[in-house]
């Protein structure tokens, strides 16, 4: 028997919370931005209506207010989408308790064991898109299907407030002809790769022959043949299946050795924001960080701190291990591997004493931006938004 998943993205969200506290801006093309007193601020979020006048999420305002003039900009307000985040998630809970977030706005839902009290799939996405409707004043578009990625496809087909349902009756019709862009975790570096194959739709990577893709890509490869081939079992899990983390690292070998301190700095900056997007991903902080350091001998040495308070902080994190780094290791000799890890992990909600100098008022600003940054790059890929020090360099810290 098949399974029936979900996927569930809630449309424009940002945008819309803003409207259900700001009731004035019905009707109205309006955008949440990073910095509306900056005309190189960014667009996080925008509205039906600044969509259809040609708004896109993550260019600047300059950019967004010449397609639209009359384009309404408020700060973002992250306390309340985690809010509405949590009422979303009791509501998909009352159909099933194999509810697996995915981002702010998005998770997956196995209603199969469900179909008995609250009917078909399709049935189960239309109650939850009129609940959602009646009781947060938020609309849903909601994928159905036999896997979690076809379902995620299918939540993004139609949209706003819809519902798409891919079956193995119809998946080549409305799966195929996608960009392959489209598929889950194909991102810039990937997709250009599959380009050079003169694969472009998810069609051609199904027919692409499998050997081929796992030798030109590896395991990834493997995995996105069976993506687009309809062939993805992995599960949804419930909270109570997802192992506790006991620490959050990012680890790479330099394509050669680092020699300068601007290497380094570019290196830890990368995975510094690497670990923090993904505790903020775990809705985790860290008390202290961890650095390994390797030379070219293989020699490694780990050192570690503690922090302040608890942060997922890009920023604070990559001050820590630059510290470290600087305390550890002797100025000009090569570096081979670096390895970034938060240790000593705390709920997301961890207090934190304030102090007479604001700095708790700049961290909750730099906590603001990113988490604007991390709405971005779930929409447009982690290649989405990058600091200038990782661009255009010869370390491999530009792919995805």
């Amino acid at each position: 028997m098949d399974r029936v998943i979900l996927h569930c993205d809630c449309n424009n969200f940002y945008a819309s919370v803003e409207r259900i506290f700001h009731p004035e801006l019905e009707g109205v093309p309006m955008a949440v931005c990073g910095s509306p007193d900056s005309r190189h601020g960014i667009i996080l979020a925008k509205n039906e209506l600044a969509k259809k006048m040609g708004v896109q999420t993550a260019e600047t305002l300059w950019q967004a207010r010449r397609k639209c003039p009359d384009l309404v900009l408020v700060p973002p307000h992250h306390e309340r989408y985690a809010h509405y985040s949590r009422l979303a998630g009791e509501i998909f809970g009352r159909y099933t308790d194999q509810v697996e977030p995915f981002g702010i706005d998005e998770s997956w839902l196995d209603v199969t064991g469900s179909r008995r009290l609250f009917g078909d799939g399709e049935t189960i996405a239309n109650r939850i898109r009129g609940d959602m409707k009646r009781e947060l004043g938020l609309t849903v578009s909601v994928g159905v299907s036999f896997n979690k990625v076809f379902a995620k496809l299918g939540s993004d087909y139609k949209k706003p407030d819809a519902v798409t349902v891919i079956s193995r009756e119809n998946y080549r019709e409305i799966v195929h002809p996608l960009p392959v862009t489209d598929l889950l975790y194909v991102g810039r570096a990937t997709a250009e790769r599959l380009r050079q194959l003169g694969i472009r739709t998810i069609g051609d990577l199904a027919e692409f022959d499998r050997g081929a893709l796992e030798k030109l890509l590896g395991k990834a490869g493997t995995t996105l043949y069976c993506y687009a081939n309809g062939l993805d079992e992995e599960p949804v899990l419930r909270e109570s299946q997802r192992e506790e983390i006991k620490s959050v690292g990012n680890g790479m070998t330099f394509p050669r050795n680092l020699e300068t301190m601007e290497d380094v700095k570019s290196g830890l900056l990368f995975l510094s924001e690497t670990v923090a997007a993904r505790l903020r991903r775990y809705d985790l902080k860290c008390a202290g960080v961890q650095l390994a350091i390797r030379d070219p001998d293989f020699k490694t040495i780990d050192r570690q701190c503690q922090l302040p308070a608890p942060t997922h902080v890009t920023r604070e994190i990559y001050a820590a291990a630059l510290e470290l780094f600087s305390r550890s290791w002797r100025a000009g000799s090569p570096v081979r591997m670096l390895t970034v890890t938060g240790i000593r992990l705390t709920g997301q909600d961890a207090g934190v004493q304030t102090d007479l100098f604001g700095t708790e008022k700049k961290r909750d600003k730099l906590e603001a931006l990113d988490h604007s940054l991390d709405s971005i790059r779930e929409k447009y890929g982690k290649s989405a938004v990058k600091p200038a020090a990782i661009l255009k360099n010869d370390l491999g810290l530009d792919d995805d």
